[in-house]
């Protein structure tokens, strides 16, 4: 019975966080989960992102292999494009809304919260969007044109960002409370399991820490100091999460983590 709610655990956290058609493959996906398997799917988070991660460098590591002239910019924008697919827009569109929620709440928890329910798409999110992309796409230019005829292993630090993201949306969840009173919030954090929260941080360090001692502490030492930062913004305007602050908080690790790959790659 535990195996099962962790076998249909793993395959609700990629129908909810990816375009993946599971339902196709995996009948279980069809049935309405328990308040038990939605906690244990937060788990499932990291590997979620792993795929996603090797999705990412499928095109970039094929072109490198067969030597194909493709220019970085290029191959960034198609990854990119793959990545917004993938993902559904999904923590892009929490994102859109709180930065709806956050530039037009003024500072007022109950109206902050309403604008994240707003439908609509304002400027605000539109600008914040553009930008994201526009770092995003960027970063991932200079990502590519550096890792191109270079160690494989290199290609595992783009693989580390969507992981590591992900890993930090589940620290949100576990030590944040939720602000709503009702939906999927409740039961992923009344059901999750915080000392597996940490299992997970403490063995990707390791394994990271074990690849690249001083890129991993940069890596480890931005995404813990924007986690901090985000979480304090959010309990400073509205006690708490939400899913539209989370996913908000997913994208803006993965645009630090991959920030912290082309400076610490420039540094002599």
């Amino acid at each position: 019975m535990i195996i099962k709610q962790h076998y249909h655990a793993l395959v609700l956290a990629f129908q909810f966080l990816t375009r993946i058609p599971v339902y196709r493959v995996f009948s279980i996906a069809n049935t309405m989960p328990c308040s038990q398997v939605a906690g244990k799917a937060l788990l499932y988070y990291p590997v979620v992102g792993a795929v996603i991660g090797g999705c990412l460098i499928i095109l970039p590591v094929m072109l490198s292999y067969f030597e194909l002239a493709v220019s970085a910019q290029m191959q960034a924008g198609a990854v990119l494009a793959l990545w917004v697919w993938i993902t559904g827009g999904l923590h892009l569109d929490g994102l859109a809304d709180s930065a709806d929620a956050w530039l037009g709440g003024f500072g007022d928890k109950q109206r902050t919260l309403d604008l994240m329910k707003d439908p609509t798409c304002g400027p605000s999110a539109v600008v914040v969007l553009i930008l994201v992309l526009l770092l995003k796409w960027l970063a991932l230019s200079e990502v590519i044109l550096h890792a191109q005829g270079a160690s494989p292993v290199l290609w595992l630090a783009v693989v580390w960002v969507p992981v590591l993201a992900r890993l930090q949306g589940m620290l949100l969840v576990v030590h944040t409370s939720y602000v709503r009173a009702q939906g999927l919030g409740t039961q992923l954090k009344n059901k999750a399991q915080a000392k597996w929260v940490w299992v997970w941080v403490l063995s990707l360090s390791g394994v990271m820490m074990y690849q690249n001692l001083w890129l991993s502490l940069a890596i480890l030492m931005t995404i813990g100091l924007g986690y901090a930062l985000m979480r304090r913004v959010m309990m400073l305007r509205i006690n708490g999460w939400t899913g539209d602050t989370a996913g908000a908080s997913i994208e803006i690790s993965e645009l630090l983590v991959l920030l912290v790959l082309p400076i610490y790659w420039s540094v002599p």
